[in-house]
């Protein structure tokens, strides 16, 4: 079934704000944290990385 156009613009859009939520997680937790905090934020970074890659999968096809 194929997606329209605006659909995959709003996808994409989710997709960029996911992977940049993934990247200041990532840059906060390795700066300002320390020990498991640290960690907890690292594994939600991971989450919405591949989250983010998956719809910017999906908005490409």
């Amino acid at each position: 079934m194929p997606i329209d156009p605006m659909t995959k613009m709003w996808i994409s859009f989710g997709a960029i704000g996911l992977l940049l939520l993934a990247s200041g997680i990532v840059s906060f937790a390795r700066a300002k944290t320390r020990g498991i905090l640290r960690v907890i934020l690292t594994i939600v970074a991971v989450i919405a990385l591949i989250y983010g890659v998956i719809l910017g999968y999906i908005s490409i096809f």
